[in-house]
């Protein structure tokens, strides 16, 4: 009976919650055979370390799910973009897996009502907040890889990611300043900054030359016939590197 399988560890669930967990789950479309995992996933570090006895925060299972994440969206745009190239690949997954995006798709499945939080956070709203709510859906994907393995995993990466590849397919993914803000703040927290290093050529010809950088680290310089498109291109170039850079492994 679904009762009796689906918790089999980690701490007891009221009935209240093991209800409002099945209804998510619901919605998610996976039947869950261990619902502490899904509950774990909701469980914010400020809820764990007031009430210690509710087990642990959902800080590793959002660490598994950021390379879940990636490998499903991988697939995912595979599928769709067959034909595209690596680097179109790499800055379109980029753009699709950030922290806007996912806590857009959090509040689509209504997570931020199932949030365990700390009263701090609670008082701060922080069912509101687009880095906790980008972490928790990550980390219900996580929950949903342990549970039922990568089908499952790509099931619900197919069920929130699909229709946005369906329905714009290349439209949001050509500002790549914007994709490069994104990505550097979901990943280290920082926003890149844009330098003119060069301007050059005649009047109706000019040419500028503009370099990217994260803190004090250069990512990549681009030119252009006005500072806008070097930015842009120089933005490009900087998620290319850095998309290699996960996929290989390396460091910034």
């Amino acid at each position: 009976m679904e009762n009796q399988e689906d918790i089999k560890q980690g701490p007891v669930l009221s009935p209240e919650r093991q209800k409002e967990l099945r209804a998510l789950a619901r919605r998610l479309g996976h039947r869950f055979k261990d619902l502490g995992l899904l509950d774990q996933a909701l469980r914010h570090s400020s809820y764990a370390h007031e009430r210690p006895e509710a087990g642990p925060s959902n800080e590793q299972l959002e660490f598994l799910g950021d390379a879940v994440l990636a490998l499903t969206v991988s697939d995912l745009l595979l599928a769709f973009f067959p034909q595209s190239s690596e680097g179109e690949l790499s800055r379109s997954r980029a753009a699709l897996v950030n922290a806007r995006q996912l806590a857009a798709l959090a509040r689509q499945l209504d997570l931020g009502p199932h949030l365990l939080l700390g009263r701090g956070e609670e008082s701060q709203a922080g069912r509101e907040k687009p880095s906790l709510l980008a972490d928790a859906l990550e980390a219900v994907l996580a929950a949903c890889f342990l549970d039922g393995g990568l089908k499952a995993a790509e099931k619900i990466t197919r069920l929130l990611f699909a229709p946005l590849l369906e329905t714009q397919p290349r439209l949001s993914w050509q500002d790549f300043k914007t994709g490069l803000q994104e990505f550097t703040q979901a990943r280290y927290r920082l926003s890149p900054s844009y330098h003119l290093l060069e301007e050059s050529g005649p009047s109706h010809r000019r040419r500028f030359r503009v370099e990217v950088r994260l803190g004090p680290e250069p990512l990549a310089q681009g030119e252009g016939p006005s500072k806008k498109q070097a930015a842009q291109m120089a933005a490009r170039l900087a998620l290319e590197r850095l998309a290699e850079g996960e996929s290989g492994g390396g460091e910034l």
